[in-house]
């Protein structure tokens, strides 16, 4: 199925939680001099104009990154000021808030001359538009299956390698075809760090994906959720968001956890974060 397209959601507060945590991963690798290969499986366009029709159909940015925005001259922590100031960038009057970028451009901001990136999209529409952006020479759009290449591409010729797995999980078959991607992805390279982000709904399809991570012998795993009210048996629709780390950077779950002290009171007042280890620490 390729109907999904993320402008109708660019800017909630799951693409708040998602980006902020590949920002901070990245900050982390990135300061070791090695080389490094990013794979994102899943780009999407790149960057979202607000005032699009899709976007301004259902305005989940308002409940997301809106809020953050307006209160980013008193927010007083390191992470997230740094973040907000990447954010400034994609904008083309820095005191507007009209576009918000997707993966694509949090990765093309951060990577150096010696590393590679690779964006993988399916979707025509999608890849034609990413087409359109302006990223670093060592930059590959790859119109392809995300998961597939993925599986292709591994071992990377960097010493490191980071991957984002970021599917709009519109079959349920895709917890597993997740799993199953990111088991055989390590078995080839231990050392990767993945970052795999996944809805929360009222069903817990996702419990399949974190159990079958857990059981795959990883030595480090790592859940962040972002929910922006509590679940109900009898509530629809996404009620939340988490990320799946494997091999995360040392002190990533304390970063995020002061971040989100001050993130989870603009998003409101259900709003809740939390932060656990599946496989050790």
């Amino acid at each position: 199925m390729l109907s999904y397209q993320h402008a109708y959601h660019a800017g909630n507060f799951a693409d708040v939680h998602k980006h902020l945590t590949l920002f901070a991963v990245a900050d982390y690798l990135l300061r070791k001099k090695s080389a490094i290969t990013f794979i994102d499986t899943h780009a999407g366009r790149g960057l979202y104009p607000l005032d699009r029709q899709e976007t301004q159909r259902l305005k989940e940015y308002r409940y997301g990154i809106w809020p953050l925005w307006q209160a980013r001259q008193r927010l007083e922590d390191s992470l997230l000021g740094a973040w907000l100031n990447q954010l400034e960038a994609a904008q083309p009057c820095t005191n507007a808030l009209s576009h918000y970028p997707g993966s694509p451009w949090w990765l093309s901001r951060a990577i150096r001359q010696q590393d590679a990136l690779s964006l993988f999209e399916l979707h025509p529409g999608e890849h034609e538009q990413l087409n359109t952006q302006a990223l670093p020479e060592q930059t590959q759009r790859i119109f392809a299956d995300g998961l597939a290449g993925l599986a292709k591409r591994v071992p990377v010729a960097t010493p490191r390698l980071c991957v984002l797995i970021d599917p709009s999980y519109e079959r349920k078959q895709e917890y597993q075809e997740v799993a199953e991607t990111a088991i055989r992805a390590l078995a080839k390279t231990r050392h990767a760090v993945l970052l795999i982000w996944y809805p929360l709904l009222p069903s817990g399809a996702h419990q399949a994906l974190l159990n079958s991570l857990k059981a795959s012998g990883v030595r480090k795993l790592w859940r962040s959720e972002l929910k922006q009210r509590a679940q109900g048996a009898d509530q629809y629709g996404m009620y939340g968001s988490g990320m799946l780390i494997v091999n995360p950077p040392w002190g990533l779950d304390e970063r995020l956890a002061s971040a989100m002290a001050e993130i989870t009171p603009l998003l409101g007042e259900r709003s809740q974060y939390h932060s656990d280890w599946l496989v050790g620490e």
